[in-house]
C-alpha cells in the first residue's frame, strides 16, 4: 500500500455491467486494486455494444472497464457458479449491478456471500433501489434524469425539458459508490466482518440536485439564479458564458464592454436591483455580447476580471494549452479501437502508461486462463471448462 496505489493487495469481483459499477470498479482498479471483471461469454457486458462498437469495445467499456482483467463465465451452469465461489475466496469486494432480486436468485446474495467470506464489502447498485414500489424497473440514465426531476431543470428556451447527454447519473453513482466504498475500506480495519452497501441511481441522482432541490422547494418554485447577469450568450461568431453577479464584476463587465457608467444605473447597481430589472439588462447585455467576437471578448472580460469562457467542443476542449500544461489526459492506445483516446487522470494517482495493464480495457475473456489458473484451476479443468461453453476465453497462443 502507497499513495502510488493506495489499494493495492485488495482483490474486487466486479459482476456489474453499463457503466454505474464499472466505473466504481475502474476506479479501484486505478488506486491499485486487482480487479476481475466476470461477464457473460460472448457479447460480454452490454455496455460493449452502446454507440460505436469497436471490436470487443465501445467508449463506454473502454472508460468503464481500464485497468481490469476479464473472466468470461456463464453464471448460470453450476460449474460456472462454482468458479464464481472459488473467486470469492480472499476477495475484498464484491460487487452487483443485476435488477433486484436476480442475484439472489443466481445463489449470490449478500446473506449467503458474507457466510462464507464474513469480512467481504458487497455493493449492490440498482436503479430505483432494492425496494420499493419501482423496485424492479428497469431503469438507464434517462430514466432517472426524468424522475428525479433533472430534466424538468433543463429547459431551453423554447421551454421543452432536455435531457442531460453526459451521463451524469450513472458517473455521479460511480464516484458516491467509489466514496462508500473506501470509507468502508478505511473502517473495515478496526472491523471484524464486512458489511453491505446499497447504492441507486435515484439516490445519487437526488444526491447531485440537493441543493437545487432544496431551494426549490423553499422557494415555492424554480430556483432563483445565484444573481445577475449569467448565462450563454451568443457573440458574432458562437457562444460563450459570463458570470457578473456580484456587484464588482458587473462593474467590471461594464467596464470590458466600453460602457462602465451603466453599472451605476439604478436599476442594475445592486444585485436586488438586477433581479428586478433582469429582462431591462439582458436586453442591454445580449446585443452588446453578440456585437463582438469570442476572441474579442475574451481579451477584454480577461483584462477586466470578468468570470467567461468560450464554449468550446470536445475537439476544441482537448487541444486547449490548459489541458496540456496540467497534464490533464492520459492518451492511450486500446484494443480495436483505430486512435489513442483520451482518459482523464486521476486526482493523487500518477497517469497510466499506454500499453500498461493499468493503461488498458480488457477484450472479453482476455484473462480467463490467467484468472483460473491463479485460483488454482489446473490447464485441463481449464479447457474443460471452456470447451463446455462454462468460460469464455481467447484461443490459447501456441509455443
Amino acid at each position: 500500500m502507497s499513495y502510488e496505489a493506495p489499494f493495492a493487495g485488495l482483490k474486487v469481483v466486479d459482476l456489474s455491467q453499463g457503466i454505474a459499477g464499472p466505473y466504481c470498479a475502474m476506479l479501484l482498479a486505478q488506486y491499485g486494486a486487482d480487479v476481475i471483471k466476470v461477464e457473460q461469454p460472448g457479447e460480454g457486458d452490454w455496455a460493449r455494444v452502446l454507440g460505436t462498437r469497436y471490436g470487443d469495445h465501445s467508449a463506454f467499456s473502454v472508460v468503464g472497464n481500464v485497468g481490469k482483467k476479464s473472466l468470461a463465465l456463464d453464471l448460470k451452469s453450476a460449474a460456472g457458479k462454482d468458479v464464481l465461489w472459488r473467486l470469492i475466496e480472499g476477495a475484498d469486494v464484491f460487487i452487483e449491478g443485476f435488477k433486484p432480486g436476480t442475484i439472489q436468485r443466481l445463489g449470490f446474495g449478500w446473506d449467503a456471500v458474507s457466510a462464507r467470506a464474513p469480512r467481504l464489502l458487497y455493493l449492490s447498485i440498482s436503479g430505483f433501489g432494492q425496494i420499493g414500489p419501482l423496485a424492479d424497473r428497469p431503469a438507464m440514465d434517462p430514466v432517472l434524469q426524468a424522475y428525479t426531476g433533472l430534466m424538468m431543470e433543463n429547459k431551453g428556451e423554447d421551454g421543452v425539458p432536455h435531457r442531460v447527454p453526459v451521463i451524469v447519473v450513472d458517473m455521479s453513482t460511480a464516484l458516491y459508490a467509489f466514496q462508500g466504498l473506501s470509507a468502508a475500506l478505511y473502517a473495515r480495519r478496526d472491523e471484524a466482518r464486512g458489511r453491505y452497501l446499497d447504492a441507486s441511481l435515484m439516490q445519487s441522482a437526488a444526491a447531485l440536485q440537493s441543493i437545487r432541490m432544496m431551494a426549490t422547494l423553499l422557494e415555492g418554485g424554480p430556483m432563483k439564479p445565484g444573481g445577475v447577469p449569467g448565462g450563454v450568450f451568443r457573440t458574432a461568431d458562437g457562444w460563450m458564458n459570463v458570470v457578473a453577479i456580484s456587484d464588482r464584476h458587473w462593474q467590471a463587465l461594464c467596464r470590458a464592454l466600453g460602457d462602465p457608467d451603466r453599472a451605476h444605473d439604478l436599476r442594475f447597481a445592486t444585485r436586488e436591483a438586477r433581479f428586478t430589472h433582469e429582462a431591462e439588462l439582458y436586453a442591454w447585455l445580449r446585443p452588446a455580447l453578440a456585437a463582438r467576437t469570442s476572441g474579442d471578448l475574451d481579451i477584454a472580460l480577461s483584462r477586466e476580471g470578468v468570470m467567461h469562457e468560450r464554449l468550446l467542443s470536445y475537439p476544441e476542449f482537448v487541444a486547449e494549452p490548459q489541458v496540456a500544461a496540467t497534464g490533464l489526459l492520459a492518451w492511450l492506445k486500446q484494443p480495436g479501437l483505430p486512435a489513442r483516446v483520451p482518459l482523464p487522470n486521476l486526482p493523487g494517482m500518477t497517469p497510466p502508461g499506454d500499453g500498461t495493464a493499468r493503461g488498458t480495457a480488457p477484450t472479453v475473456g482476455q484473462h480467463s486462463r490467467e484468472i483460473l489458473e491463479r485460483h488454482g484451476y489446473s490447464l485441463v479443468e481449464i479447457e474443460s471448462l471452456i470447451a463446455g461453453g462454462t468460460v469464455g476465453a481467447k484461443p490459447a497462443v501456441a509455443g
